[in-house]
């Protein structure tokens, strides 16, 4: 190990014991279950957990790094620099609904800014029982406050000496267990081992719990190995090895003192250090253990219990052998490695709600696959220090069904008798979040929202208001009697009515039946005698969007998992709500710049007749860059029509500056070339980081000759007076945009009086899944049987024609890109030529 590697592992040594002790401090100064500290990751934008004390880090991965610009409050404490409160899970819902989403039990939390470099180093963050919102402060919270302070202070005491670098954070966090419950149940001490020396550092904490004093402490990781336990040394000098080496023990160490006392040891590299890293470790004399194992070792159900880090500390003979291991095997080690069916999607979330709310949990869970005599229940029950599971062998039962209680064991030849009821909508955020990010109008959300929301809660009524102008405007409503609801549109904020107040206090309102709804709002006028109510509202990031309304047809409790649950939905339709007006205005605004920017009148001629169609696409956030228009040229005629590619104001604005730029070289009676090269340099000058597609043909009305270039566009259609129609052969060029040195070819060609021109852009050819040529060969069809040719000989007129060839498209509610068409015709003049 080189010096300047041996210096950065030192520094990392320093930063992880800053963290660790922070961690652990906050996690008793706020009676919490969980704490950690959230640091500067080296990649911009991004937080990294550094240190996490008392949940397993399994459980939390899906948290181990987080965007500084997400709406949840470890983001909100760093970028605001101020603490976060969230006393219970009610709180958390209405505030931040996507973090309560993933976390939906029953916690408060607490996210104390770091002070350092602007805004700052991180959050320290903890977890901890839920309070109700009467309660005016977080007991701990100065103390919380101090221990950032010294976090801070240390934080910026190192950077100072090493750089900013030594205080960011990358790779996984440093995950250790709790401290013990009992006061001076448990002792503790902490070292560091270099491997390339052997060399071992130790703080006085160890010295006292190994009774050495510190001039005769062990100065190598084999003398430490012998002092920790004589008899397992090799054991533990092969972890520390191993740990060096990158493959740190999945579990702390049981190991045995002289005396035969047991003791723990927990190792890990610090992240990022030197080649080998420095091994830091812990070792933990757990103290005698409690009288009551003996008791349950007689219980005939199986019975373990383990520490908020996942450790085992007690297994009895019943459940050592549902697990199929002696319990020599399974103490002190995680749950999830000697039981591995515990572990995975379907079973975190019971432990996270064991170890991070007071309620039992009740689940199934399959043991072997055999059959279903595999079966067995669970049940965790949450204290303070440690999580009690009792399991017993079962049948299986339905999947949609909850458990109330624990669930029985199987009875010989018969099914457990449950008394269930249907699973409480505890993953309705996820699933609703789903199906909103398809939502793009304030329409398509509240249909997605009757869709998800009401099956899941038995509701039959649903009623969305939406904010404007301090007036709440109804916005969607289901299932109410016809005419109800009128008198509350544009009710204004002052009403006292519950849509209203349920926004203005930003806490939702829960009603049982009608009868308390009316003893609430005396005099309101009631859509039923029978029922419940929920109201709920709508807010996005701290700012009001609305008010929601539940009806049910009967009366019903809402437990309080359902009240989260319902307050976190609120939430999300909030801000898909504020996503899809944003859209309506965004759409509007590009909308009324596209209709403005497109001709309102074509430019004529009395020997050329022109008709032009635009359509909208019907899919997607916003309309496109589609334009068409005919300019007067000399003593002739310009036909143009382009596409700018991609969508929304600034598709919409640089097809207004192309249109404008072909316009104008067109006045000038330039070439079909020089126009498209001239409008080409413009846009590769104007650098919008789009791209457009050009077909541009100048046109003689006496003669019918056309000169025509092109410049990525689909080829132009003719049809022939006989009624024949065949696409042409126009040579062409790169797109508009791409390549200043672009060259586009002009090809003659001639418009016979009472032939037909099409010229159109790709949104009224391609469909999804099909190629484009089959497309362009169903026009063709569809324009050869249009009618006869227009004017004086009694066909279809030009216009019925354009209409005919957009009507599929016009009805199309599938149609994903705008649609433009322009079509072209010569009369014959009166003497009979051409």
């Amino acid at each position: 190990m080189t010096g300047s590697d041996e210096h950065l592992g030192r520094a990392r040594e320093r930063l992880t014991a800053l963290l660790v002790d922070a961690s652990t401090g906050a996690l008793g100064a706020a009676g919490g279950h969980v704490a950690g500290v959230y640091l500067r990751a080296g990649s911009p934008g991004l937080l990294r957990l550094s240190t996490l004390v008392g949940l397993p880090g399994r459980l939390f991965r899906p948290w181990w790094r987080l965007h500084m610009d997400r709406p949840f409050p470890v983001a909100d404490a760093y970028r605001l620099g101020v603490r976060v409160v969230l006393p219970n899970a009610t709180e958390t819902v209405r505030r931040y609904p996507q973090f309560a989403a993933g976390l939906p039990f029953q916690f408060g939390s607490v996210y104390t800014p770091v002070p350092g470099t602007a805004p700052s180093f991180g959050v320290l963050t903890v977890l901890r029982p839920a309070v109700p919102d009467a309660e005016d402060e977080l007991p701990g919270l100065d103390h919380l406050g101090r221990l950032a302070e010294d976090l801070g202070a240390g934080l910026r005491a190192l950077a100072a000496e090493e750089g900013d670098a030594a205080v960011a954070w990358e790779g996984e966090p440093v995950c250790v267990g709790p401290p013990a419950a009992r006061a001076g149940a448990a002792r503790a001490g902490r070292f560091t081992w270099d491997p390339a020396t052997s060399k071992v550092y130790a703080d006085e904490r160890l010295h006292a719990l190994l009774g050495v004093a510190s001039e005769e402490f062990p100065a190598t990781g084999a003398e430490l190995a012998a002092a920790v336990t004589p008899g397992d040394a090799e054991q533990v000098l092969a972890a520390l090895r191993e740990t060096a080496a990158g493959r740190p023990p999945r579990s702390p160490l049981r190991v045995r003192a002289a005396d035969g006392a047991p003791r723990l040891l927990e190792l890990w590299p610090p992240p990022g250090g030197p080649d080998p890293p420095l091994v830091s470790g812990i070792v933990v004399d757990p103290g005698p253990g409690g009288a009551a194992d003996g008791v349950a070792d007689l219980l005939p159900q199986g019975v373990f219990c383990l520490d908020r880090s996942g450790v085992l500390r007690y297994v009895n003979p019943a459940a050592a052998r549902l697990a199929g291991r002696p319990p020599a095997e399974l103490l002190g080690r995680s749950v999830w490695e000697v039981m591995p069916w515990l572990s995975g999607p379907p079973y975190d979330d019971h432990w996270r709600s064991a170890l991070l709310a007071p309620d039992p949990v009740h689940f199934q869970v399959r043991h072997g696959d055999t059959g279903e005599g595999d079966w067995l229940a669970l049940s965790l029950h949450p204290g303070p220090g440690v999580v009690t599971a009792t399991v017993v062998p079962t049948r299986r039962i339905d999947p949609d069904v909850r458990l109330p209680g624990p669930p029985e064991p199987a009875a010989a030849g018969g099914a457990v008798p449950v008394a269930g009821v249907p699973t409480a909508p505890l993953y309705r955020p996820i699933a609703l979040a789903i199906a909103l990010t398809d939502a793009v109008t304030a329409r398509q959300v509240s249909a997605v929202v009757m869709q998800e929301l009401l099956p899941a809660f038995g509701g039959r009524r649903l009623a969305i208001y939406l904010l404007q102008d301090r007036h709440l405007y109804l916005a969607w409503e289901y299932g109410f009697p016809p005419g109800f609801l009128a008198p509350f549109d544009g009710v204004a904020l002052d009403a006292r009515i519950p849509g209203v107040e349920t926004l203005t206090t930003g806490r939702p309102l829960f009603f049982e039946s009608m009868r308390k709804l009316a003893d609430t709002y005396p005099g309101l006028a009631l859509d039923a005698d029978v029922g419940a109510r929920a109201f709920l509202p709508l807010i996005a990031s701290g700012r009001p969007v609305g008010s929601c309304i539940l009806g049910f047809d009967v009366e019903r409790g809402f437990t309080t998992e359902e009240r989260t649950v319902l307050t976190a939905l609120g939430g999300l339709i909030a801000h898909a709500m504020e996503k899809a007006q944003r859209y309506d205005t965004e759409a509007a605004l590009a909308r009324g710049l596209q209709q403005a920017l497109l001709p309102r009148r074509l430019s004529a001629h009395p020997q050329v007749e022109t008709a032009g169609r635009y359509l909208p696409g019907t899919q997607g956030m916003d309309v496109g860059g589609d334009w068409y228009d005919v300019v007067g040229a000399g003593t002739g005629l310009a036909l143009v029509i382009g596409d700018v590619q991609g969508h929304g104001v600034q598709a919409a604005a640089t097809m207004g500056q192309l249109r404008s730029a072909v316009r104008a070289f067109a006045l000038g009676d330039r070439p079909p070339d020089e126009v498209l090269s001239g409008t080409n340099h413009l846009l590769i000058d104007l650098d919008p980081g789009q791209f457009a597609s050009c077909c541009y043909l100048r046109l003689d009305p006496a003669t019918g000759t056309a000169r025509v270039a092109r410049a990525g566009h689909p080829q132009p259609l003719l049809r022939a007076p006989d009624g024949r129609t065949r696409v042409l052969d126009i040579a062409g060029g790169v797109v508009l945009g791409v390549d200043p040195r672009a060259r586009y070819p002009v090809t003659e060609l001639e418009l016979e009086p009472d032939a037909i021109l099409a010229l159109y852009t790709d949104g009224l050819v391609e469909r999804p899944g099909a190629d484009i040529d089959d497309g362009i060969t169903a026009l063709a069809t569809a324009l050869a049987g249009a009618g006869a040719a227009p004017g004086r000989h009694g066909g279809r007129s030009l216009a019925g024609v354009a209409d005919r060839l957009t009507a599929t498209a016009r009805h199309a509610t599938d149609r994903p890109d705008d649609v433009a068409l322009l079509l072209a015709t010569r009369h014959r003049t009166s003497g009979g030529g051409p």
